[in-house]
């Protein structure tokens, strides 16, 4: 499942760092801007990081990182669309992004901490 992981946060890694120029040059915000890109960016650079860990609970720790650093993506999102920097259709279509990639962490980080305990 990892390719298919690395793939997509990579692709959302993209539409993350396409949403902060938007939001720089066409909206003159830079400092929500500036937590989406970093947030954004670190879920794919964790998984990467992921494929070379050291142990199975390191890479356990670098997913269960990545699965927050999802999350908090998924606040910035919804804190740019209330407050109206981004319009409701570009929002559904990053936000169902990102909520994948949290569904797919999900599955991943439980699945290796059972796996780990037994």
């Amino acid at each position: 499942m990892i390719p298919l992981l690395k793939d997509k946060s990579y692709s959302f890694a993209v539409e993350i760092v396409r949403l902060v120029q938007y939001l720089q040059q066409e909206k003159k915000e830079y400092v929500l801007s500036k937590q989406i890109l970093k947030s954004g960016t670190s879920i794919g650079a964790l998984i990467h990081e992921a494929v070379f860990a050291q142990s199975d609970s390191d890479y356990l720790n670098k997913l269960a990182v990545s699965l927050k650093e999802a999350n908090e993506t998924s606040y910035w999102l919804s804190l740019l669309k209330d407050t109206h920097y981004l319009e409701d259709i570009s929002y559904e279509s990053i936000s169902v992004d990102c909520n994948e990639l949290i569904a797919l962490l999900v599955s991943i980080v439980k699945s290796m901490k059972q796996s780990l305990n037994r």
